[in-house]
């Protein structure tokens, strides 16, 4: 296992800078997650770690070496794709153990190198049977055990999960953090699932367009959102969000566009009538309260109710536990909890204290 260091690292392609000048530390077993929209540089970030795309400028280190000018292979690092990427002609065994036959292991260490990662993935059973016989999700796994009998320093991975159903997701979201906790290798995971990238993560990295507008660990990011952009890409559904001003004063609250008045719980120094933006969750907002809202949409799930409503010329989405048994144009009484409001700048969009 090594530490993996991305120091100011940059990639142009000709005049076109896709990746400027990110820093990241990723400490020795610890789970980074890249996440951001498409064409943020996640996956090209990813490949520069692995070396399958040059730096252009910047350091990479893995451990106490840069690898900026080795080769994949010399990285002692190993990828795990979006496609399962198997060979069709061989066997689960043959496909997990064909790298370590390329380096010459001997052939009684390649079988126990498989059989013990076999063991950790469930696959003893299906050991000799080839990829078309095998479910997306087992298919997943042999991509993952290949990774696996290299005993590498760092795992890579690309969207594993971005081919499977939903059910499948889940259950391989779970799997994935499980083999990390027992192996504790250092993982680098890239996806554009913010739900993803909460539950397996140790430390999130939030890109947008070749920049990282915040880092930290998942609930940092949901509790204390650097900038809008983070406040509406982290959570789902996504948090509310309303222009209007700050009014200070012995009741402070804020004005949006169209004149509703929204609680605060206090404002920020000197802020009376500063433009800002007014940011609520839909898992903070509670049933009761003296605002009401027209309803548009209720959408029932079993666990929660999700209730759309027009907050003016915006719509309010609100998420409860409890049933709510309200119907599309009835008004609907929705209160946020003040200590999860959240304040940002109107013009820089950046987090107000």
């Amino acid at each position: 296992m090594a530490s993996v260091e991305i120091r100011n690292a940059r990639k142009t392609y000709g005049d076109l800078e896709v990746i400027h000048g990110v820093t990241v530390p990723i400490s020795d077993g610890e789970f980074v997650a890249l996440v951001g929209p498409s064409g943020c540089g996640k996956s090209t970030l990813l490949r520069m770690i692995a070396g399958l795309e040059d730096i252009t400028g910047g350091e990479i280190r893995i451990g106490d070496r840069v690898v900026n000018g080795l080769p994949p292979k010399d990285r002692d690092i190993a990828m795990v794709f979006q496609t399962y990427a198997l060979y069709p002609h061989k066997t689960v065994a043959e496909n997990m153990g064909f790298a370590l036959k390329l380096r010459n292991t001997p052939k009684p260490e390649i079988e126990e190198r498989v059989k013990r990662a076999a063991e950790i993935l469930d696959l003893i059973p299906y050991l000799n049977r080839y990829p078309r016989q095998l479910s997306g999700g087992q298919r997943q796994r042999v991509a993952m055990g290949r990774a696996i009998v290299r005993a590498p320093q760092v795992f890579l991975f690309d969207e594993p999960l971005s081919n499977l159903d939903a059910k499948l997701r889940v259950q391989m979201r779970a799997e994935i953090k499980e083999l990390h906790q027992r192996l504790k290798t250092t993982t680098v995971y890239v996806t554009h699932d913010q739900v993803e990238a909460m539950t397996m993560a140790d430390k999130i990295v939030v890109l947008h367009d070749g920049v990282i507008e915040q880092m930290g660990s998942p609930l940092d990011l949901y509790d204390k959102p650097a900038n809008l952009f983070v406040a509406g890409f982290i959570g789902s559904p996504a948090m509310n969000m309303f222009k209007g001003v700050i009014r200070a004063g012995a009741k402070p609250h804020f004005e949006t566009a169209e004149g509703i008045c929204l609680p605060l719980a206090s404002a920020p120094a000197e802020s009376d009538g500063r433009a800002a933006v007014y940011g609520i969750r839909p898992e903070h907002l509670s049933i009761g309260g003296d605002l009401a809202f027209p309803v548009t949409v209720v959408e029932p799930t079993g666990a929660e109710t999700q209730v759309v409503a027009r907050l003016g010329n915006e719509k309010i989405v609100g998420v409860f536990r409890e049933r709510a048994t309200v119907k599309p144009g009835e008004m609907f009484p929705m209160s946020p909890t003040l200590s999860s409001v959240h304040l940002f700048d109107a013009e820089s969009g950046q987090r107000l204290t």
